[in-house]
């Protein structure tokens, strides 16, 4: 079955859709596009760092973001100069990183598999990456729910229950760092964080309770990816931004149906 290049490239969607649907929701909670944006962006530099020293692309990724994570989750407790400074980290990692990969001697890079994803080469080995730290990111989401969610309510509460928020805050922007080096493959690194907040966005019209809105977002980022998947292939575009096209669509529809409650009621 895994012969079929657009069955692994659903399985790659899916196990993507799943860990993105489920952290994009405190990034939403938290308003922490800015720190997705960041780090994503810092995956071009991890593909030109893993291309010059040879190494896998995903952990040239991985290690780039993470540390991208690290810096970002110092810099979030300098005050109100944190937004314009990840701004200028966002902007200049990828900058550098498109740069970098143009300099690199000997390599022809495809710049667009890396900024849009090109989830239909995806192989059984890059299936086992995207599954088992799509796993890692739900598994460890799950274990730290109860404190995560009570400092994204309220730090001075989470003190109060014995809980550090900044470890927490830690913890949310290194399974971050994990989405963006599992994710790069399917929607590429311009695309990430709207992968991350846009289920997530659509979620919150519908849910009444964290969980629920936790469980309609991954829902809606497998929607997304499949039907994605299937449109790119009807209308012969990339299977990354039209994966965003699809969410978008369906926080269209959720946002125009919340309003329309509101004003019945």
């Amino acid at each position: 079955m895994l012969d079929d290049f657009l069955v692994r490239a659903a399985l790659a969607g899916i196990g993507t859709a799943i860990a993105a649907g489920l952290l994009g929701c405190f990034v939403v909670w938290r308003r922490m596009a800015y720190f997705g944006d960041a780090t994503a962006h810092a995956a071009v530099l991890g593909v030109a760092l893993a291309l010059l020293f040879g190494t896998s692309i995903t952990l040239g990724v991985g290690v780039v973001a993470l540390a991208m994570a690290v810096l970002i989750h110092g810099l979030s407790s300098q005050g109100a100069a944190v937004d314009t400074m990840l701004g200028v980290l966002a902007h200049a990692a990828l900058a550098i990183g498109l740069v970098a990969v143009t300099l690199i001697p000997g390599q022809r890079v495809d710049l667009d598999a890396y900024l849009f994803g090109d989830v239909l080469s995806v192989t059984r080995g890059d299936l086992a990456v995207i599954w088992g730290g799509g796993a890692l990111v739900v598994a460890a989401l799950w274990w730290h729910w109860s404190a995560m969610l009570t400092a994204t309510l309220s730090p001075d509460l989470a003190y109060a229950a014995g809980i550090n928020p900044r470890r927490e805050q830690l913890v949310l922007t290194l399974l971050l760092a994990a989405v963006v080096a599992v994710a790069i493959k399917v929607v590429g690194a311009l695309l990430i964080t709207a992968l991350l907040i846009i289920p997530a966005a659509a979620a919150r019209n519908y849910a009444s309770t964290p969980e629920r809105m936790a469980f309609l977002s991954m829902g809606i980022g497998v929607l997304s990816a499949v039907a994605g998947l299937r449109l790119a292939v009807i209308f012969d575009t990339s299977v990354g931004p039209m994966i965003i096209c699809v969410a978008a669509t369906i926080f269209a529809i959720s946002a125009i149906s919340f309003q329309l409650r509101r004003v019945g009621t």
